[in-house]
């Protein structure tokens, strides 16, 4: 259940995608085993696969999952980390590092990096979270000990000088310029992001300011990286083909030496209660106006995070989800209409999100909006809507875990987000444990008008904007 709202990876100029998980990572269905039949609330639903879990007298956490159907290993290398964890005038310096962990190391340099791996047969990528930040590689599982020794020599001997740091960052300023300031979506982003929060460090972007990208020293950075990216601060996961003690005893070669360090511990901000909404319009040249609904909700693994991916299915997860029916098949007023709960470790955003047809009227899609939430706060959601909400998810959750990377990266965010990576075979139980009371009760509790934060995409000139609201570039207007 665990996810995370948003994350950035390497530059898209040098890596097409994100998450990449390649077609030849699927396995044979007998390694992951469901035990699942007709969804029902009474019924065992059980998804397990094995892992072993050690911690290192340096306070490194790995995960051992052994699937010999395939020769193949996926690698991946978290840390506890991400934009949650930066101080005002150095925002972004995360998601910055991430991209200073490929210009290589005292073994091997950056030239070497990705060469030694493509020639390897390996494809890797890395990712920042508001969170936390993750590196993976995928390759012939006759390489992981070479895997081992990459990965521990960038983690303890990290290249960080004047000329690498200048490069990433012109690359992640460019990076920020295509994927937010000249990208629609991006603003949207970053508008909802700080305006549902106000005290949080979520309230900045995971890429940072242009500001503060500036102010980022090799002192500066290699602080981060003495700190932040020391083995008690790590989560390494094996997953694929290979013998358990043979890897146990590689990491203990390549990582059992490494030196832990002093992790400041992070102090979690809690939001001042929202007694009256917040509404944010954003004037960019567009035709057709993004519209996003935001309530600030609990964080992830919490029973209340559970009903309300429910409750977001119900509301919109498909073309037979409520808010998809009435804007986008009846009144014909949006081309979209979405809807999803973002877990985060700290709180969560229940968010909607329509994309109104050009010329529909603003005022119209807002107001069917708040009506198809009045819904669900006053009246019970059906048995066939709960069901198709279960089953949507359910089926999510197991498709993500047919491959090897998906199920590495299932246990690695539930180990570095609860410190527990067996919750990944709880899930499906949790869900089925929700009734549409539940659905009800948060709905209630959560999802009122009074708490809500509207951000818009809007066109440069003409359409609507309701009375007593800001139109201007950037305008925010509401209390708390």
């Amino acid at each position: 259940m665990a996810k995370t709202a948003l994350f950035f990876g390497r530059s898209a100029v040098r890596f097409a995608g994100l998450f990449v998980t390649i077609a030849y990572l699927l396995v044979n269905a007998e390694s992951l085993c469901v035990a699942q039949a007709q969804t029902t609330a009474s019924q065992e639903v059980k998804v397990d696969f094995p892992v072993e879990k050690e911690v290192l007298s340096n306070g490194l956490t790995v995960l051992y999952h052994v699937d010999r159907s395939i020769p193949l290993v996926s690698y991946h290398s978290w840390f506890r980390v991400g934009s949650k964890h930066e101080q005002p005038g150095l925002t972004g310096i995360a998601h910055l590092f991430e991209h200073m962990m490929f210009k290589g190391a005292k073994k091997y340099s950056g030239d070497d990096f990705d060469l030694i791996l493509q020639s390897n047969g390996a494809t890797n990528n890395a990712f920042t979270t508001n969170d936390y930040t993750g590196y993976y590689i995928n390759a012939p599982s006759s390489k992981l000990e070479l895997l081992m020794d990459i990965e521990s020599d960038r983690m303890s001997t990290l290249k960080i000088d004047k000329a690498a740091l200048d490069s990433e960052r012109e690359v992640v300023r460019e990076e920020r310029r295509y994927r937010v300031d000249d990208n629609p979506i991006g603003l949207l982003w970053e508008g909802i992001f700080g305006t549902v929060f106000k005290l949080s460090p979520y309230r900045w972007p995971v890429i940072g300011s242009m500001e503060d990208l500036g102010n980022v020293t090799p002192e500066i950075a290699q602080s981060f990286h003495r700190t932040f990216y020391a083995p008690n601060n790590a989560v390494i996961v094996v997953a694929g083909d290979f013998e358990i003690a043979k890897a146990k005893s590689w990491i203990r070669k390549y990582y059992g030496s490494l030196p832990r360090q002093e992790v400041p511990a992070f102090q979690k901000v809690v939001e001042a209660p929202q007694t009256s909404s917040r509404s944010q319009f954003i004037r960019r040249d567009v035709q057709a106006w993004t519209v996003s609904v935001n309530w600030l909700v609990p964080e992830a693994g919490t029973d209340d995070a559970y009903a309300l991916d429910l409750l977001a299915s119900v509301m919109g997860q498909g073309t037979s989800s409520r808010l998809y029916r009435r804007l986008v098949y009846k009144e014909q007023w949006a081309t979209s209409a979405g809807a999803r709960n973002s877990s985060l470790q700290d709180s969560g955003l229940f968010q909607i999100f329509v994309t109104q047809k050009p010329g529909a009227d603003f005022d119209r899609v807002q107001r069917a909006i708040y009506g198809e939430m009045w819904r669900p706060r006053n009246l019970l959601v059906s048995n066939t809507e709960l069901e198709t909400a279960r089953n949507q998810l359910l089926k999510g959750h197991v498709d993500s875990l047919k491959t090897l990377h998906g199920r590495a990266e299932a246990i690695a965010t539930n180990e570095i987000l609860f410190g527990d990576y067996t919750r990944t075979f709880s899930d499906l139980q949790r869900y089925m444990k929700i009734t549409a009371a539940d659905l009800k009760r948060v709905a209630a509790q959560y999802l009122t008008p009074e708490r809500s934060s509207l951000v818009v995409i809007r066109s440069q000139a003409g359409g609507s904007t309701p009375a007593g609201r800001s139109s201007g570039n950037d305008g925010q207007g509401g209390g708390r």
